[in-house]
């Protein structure tokens, strides 16, 4: 009996030994690089268990043995925390180095940049066609509500919601500068303001030149004078959807628009495009000047000028170095 006993005793110290080894060979496992060379993409779909999460790891490449990944989540305690998203694997990443990257719920961030002047058309038409979104966008984007910016979100993120944060964040940004703003401005609101800086945003691409444009149009406000925008113009011709692959014309200038401010005084209905912080901010806080008129230069800016002599010049000189140009072509 004690023989029996002992010999017992000494296959159940082998079975733990053994067990023991296999223990510390899985861990080890668990925590030995990954086979992949390259960073990879997974997506962990919500909802997945621990052996369906083991699985698309194993078919997308970055761990070799599900087991060994379930083994060790499970003995770590964090296979019910284990988060849902897309994920970046780093190169020769662990089965532990990945379990916590999907324990902190890294996921990947995708960007879509918004430029300024860009009009609610072009944006929403930019959210349908970005692919790591989802869903539809039932409520129309009105012109001029939502903010040029570069927004991040997840892949499966909505584009309602994505569409939300631009319309939140250009109320935000709007309430903001307006409280900043001149005490002499003969703007009358926030969406008067917006207005202007749609106009300002398009008449100019050059950022220290938006306060001395948004100055300008401010001064011919003052005085009842016509803003005179083209930009107002190619609005009223094509309402933000599409591009005028050629000049204005004297005609376009003549169109019966309320956008088309050569022939209505004042400001437009509403905003010609999506302006950014800067040109809001340009129209709340323009430069101190008298001048009332500006034309390009033929360098990427304008000149201004204060009179409409001077301004007549201005156009002269531009007119020339456009014929010029036109004149050295092959």
């Amino acid at each position: 009996m004690a023989r029996y006993a002992l010999r017992l005793g000494w296959v159940t110290l082998g079975l733990l030994v053994g067990a023991l080894i296999a223990l510390l060979w899985a861990y080890g496992r668990y925590q030995a690089p990954g086979p992949h060379k390259n960073p990879l993409n997974v997506m962990i779909i919500s909802g997945n268990s621990v052996e369906g999460i083991a699985r698309r790891l194993a078919g997308a490449g970055v761990i070799e043995q599900p087991l060994i990944f379930r083994f060790g989540v499970r003995l770590t305690g964090i296979h019910k925390s284990l988060k849902a998203g897309e994920y970046a694997i780093p190169p020769h990443a662990s089965p532990r180095e990945i379990a916590d990257i999907l324990l902190a719920g890294q996921t990947v961030a995708h960007r879509l940049t918004v430029i300024e002047g860009a009009t609610s058309y072009y944006i929403v038409a930019r959210l349908k066609n970005t692919e790591p979104l989802s869903g539809d966008i039932r409520v129309p984007a009105v012109e001029g509500s939502l903010l040029p910016e570069t927004y991040h979100f997840s892949r499966g993120d909505r584009r309602a919601a994505i569409l939300d944060r631009m319309r939140a964040d250009m109320q935000s940004t709007l309430a903001g500068l307006w409280q900043s703003r001149h005490r002499d401005t003969p703007l009358m609101s926030p969406g008067e303001a917006l207005i202007l800086a749609s106009i300002v945003e398009k008449e100019t691409g050059v950022a220290d030149e938006r306060p001395r444009v948004a100055a300008v149009f401010l001064n011919r406000l003052r005085r009842g004078m016509r803003l005179q925008s083209d930009p107002t113009v190619l609005y009223a011709l094509t309402r933000g959807e599409m591009t005028l692959d050629r000049l204005l014309t004297r005609a376009d200038l003549g169109i019966d628009s309320p956008y088309n401010t050569y022939v209505v005084a004042g400001l437009p209905p509403g905003p010609i495009c999506n302006p950014g912080a800067a040109a809001i901010a340009a129209v709340l806080q323009p430069a101190d000047t008298d001048e009332l008129y500006f034309v390009a230069n033929g360098r990427g800016g304008h000149a201004f000028a204060k009179t409409l002599v001077e301004h007549n010049n201005n156009v002269r000189k531009w007119r020339r170095l456009q014929r010029d140009r036109k004149n050295a072509k092959p």
